[in-house]
């Protein structure tokens, strides 16, 4: 039995690994919460609905510890990855999924006891709920406890993403338990203190954490959630719910849903604008003609047939164009791209055509997510979460050893570590791109050959096959990692 390091913040169960499957276990603190979780209907409705990951339960022999009334055995989750890795769309639809969580959960009297944007991971193309024990019993007297996380978590650093630069998702990486409010008022530019939403869960929300020793909002903030010139302890206003008459910390069921429906039109009228990168539109501006494009999706769609691989990392994706290729033969695809424009443009075609293979993530290799949190084990480096089958390294090389003066050696023992399959395009001295990076460096990199290259990498790698991409300059290969990555047998 492995416990899972990220899970010991909560007193009521913990994350564990049996046989290298996840079980959950439920403490006796927790099990009237359970209880009615399961008796409300939410459990089932929100499995039904495909919002949170669905279980079984299984017998205590399979528990870790004899605190267990419960366990239960949820449905792997194929790839573990951090609000830090996501695009501006995944992490706004994680928020709403949040509210959609909430708003059922309001409706069974129950609520969210936390809203931390770690608790959603995206599985089988859409984001999905996976900690089944953030569910409480709904108490009379208090309200949504969860309200500053999700601002934190959520509506902080997407308005950010909107008002400055698609990539401050990351400042999750830095803030693990969510921007601080105060921060991100300071940051934003002074017209949303003029946006209705913004200024009322960001800017005075930020406020009341400066003045509140307690870092929570006063119930004053929530109230004014709501929409304008509507009073929660009146008569709704037209569309909205009815009260019921049970109130919660002097908000009404109404007012509740109505701070609810607030956060969802705040998080629902944030719009990334087009900003436009380089790597976004690359594609388009590439050097590859359309027939040789069409060569080596050919070659590729070959080479990976030629494998045993399940699990392919697309390295440097771009918009997920090989990832899908991938996709189409069967294999789940991480496809990890630095750009935030480019993995949101993947993001969002893969959402319209509701691809369930392959999962878009914004990972710069020269700074990949590392090992952190508390002790160091709370969040999983890229590495840690290796290695794969395959890897698909298109089109990168000449960026990180050009770009980024990585050694090919350094270079081809970091791939062996992360796993066994690696196709490899190398783009050499003569190619476009190439010459280009040169001139922009007014370097000549004499070192950067075919000859150094192959020699690097076939100390880690067997060569299994290579063939030049017909009208361009550039080989592929496929490679065999020699001797087993860490963590295989």
């Amino acid at each position: 039995m492995k416990r899972d390091p990220s899970s010991f913040r909560d007193p009521d169960g913990f994350v564990y690994r049996r046989d290298g499957i996840v079980h959950r276990q439920i403490h006796a603190s927790y099990a009237e919460d359970y209880d009615q979780l399961v008796a409300s209907g939410l459990l089932e409705s929100l499995i039904g609905d495909g919002l949170l990951i669905p279980h079984e339960e299984v017998g205590l022999d399979q528990a870790a510890t004899g605190e267990a009334v419960r366990v239960l055995r949820p449905e792997p989750v194929g790839f573990i990855s951090y609000p830090y890795e996501w695009c501006f769309s995944q992490l706004k639809d994680a928020a709403l999924l949040t509210l959609q969580i909430q708003e059922q959960a309001l409706d069974r009297g129950m609520c969210l006891k936390d809203a931390s944007a770690f608790n959603v991971q995206f599985h089988q193309g859409r984001p999905i709920f996976i900690d089944t024990l953030s569910f409480a019993r709904r108490i009379p007297g208090t309200g949504w406890a969860a309200y500053h996380q999700f601002c934190r978590h959520f509506l902080a650093p997407l308005a950010l993403m909107v008002h400055h630069d698609a990539g401050l998702a990351g400042l999750l990486r830095v803030h693990l338990d969510g921007v601080s409010l105060p921060l991100a008022s300071s940051l934003l530019p002074a017209r949303t203190w003029l946006n209705f939403s913004k200024l009322v869960h960001l800017h005075l929300h930020a406020r009341s954490v400066v003045n509140f020793s307690d870092d929570s909002a006063p119930p004053s903030v929530a109230d004014a959630a709501v929409s304008p010139g509507s009073n929660p302890d009146k008569s709704p206003a037209p569309g909205s719910r009815p009260a019921t008459g049970r109130r919660l910390g002097g908000m009404s069921d109404a007012a509740i849903h109505g701070l609810v429906d607030s956060l969802r039109g705040a998080v629902g009228g944030l719009v990334l604008p087009r900003r436009g990168t380089v790597w976004r539109d690359y594609y388009q501006n590439t050097n590859y003609k359309p027939e040789s494009m069409s060569s080596k999706e050919s070659l590729v769609e070959a080479f990976i047939g030629a494998t045993d691989a399940k699990i392919v990392w697309d390295l440097g994706a771009n918009t997920g164009r090989f990832s899908r290729i991938a996709s189409r033969r069967g294999l789940q695809s991480v496809a990890l791209e630095a750009d935030p424009e480019a993995v949101e443009a993947c993001y969002l075609e893969l959402r319209s055509a509701k691809e369930t293979r392959v999962l878009p993530l914004v990972m710069d290799l020269m700074n990949p997510s590392p090992n952190q949190g508390w002790a160091g084990e709370e969040r999983a480096s890229l590495e840690a979460r290796g290695p794969t089958d395959l890897i698909l390294a298109l089109a990168l090389i000449h960026h990180l050893c050009i770009g980024n003066n990585v050694p090919f050696d350094h270079l081809a023992r970091f791939l062996g570590r992360l796993t066994r399959w690696l196709i490899l395009e190398f783009v050499p001295h003569g190619d476009s791109q190439v010459d280009r990076m040169l001139r922009i460096r007014n370097l000549t990199f004499d070192h950067y050959n075919r000859e150094n290259f192959e020699a690097a990498f076939m100390a880690e790698f067997e060569c299994r096959r290579s063939d030049p991409i017909p009208g361009t300059k550039r080989t592929l290969y496929l490679f065999e990692r020699r001797t087993p990555a860490v963590g295989e047998s």
